[in-house]
């Protein structure tokens, strides 16, 4: 299954939240450096999700606050 992620970094809070869309919008607290933002909205989606984060791949936008992800 493919998710549209928005991810903003440097938030306040952690936090997912589930679109109207279906997408979500993940807040972070890392900054969006070296991969530090991505690596927490990983572990994030994982807990959300109940999946291993091994398993969930960002499909693009590596370097980009839109992302898609697959899920198992």
């Amino acid at each position: 299954m493919k998710i549209n992620v928005c991810v903003q970094s440097r938030a306040s809070n952690q936090k997912v939240i589930c679109n109207e869309d279906g997408s979500l919008k993940v807040y972070v607290r890392s900054p969006a450096v070296e991969g530090k933002a991505n690596k927490e909205m990983l572990e994030l989606l994982s807990k959300k999700f109940d999946v291993p984060k091994t398993l969930i791949k960002i499909v693009s936008g590596h370097n980009n606050r839109n992302k898609i992800i697959e899920l198992p």
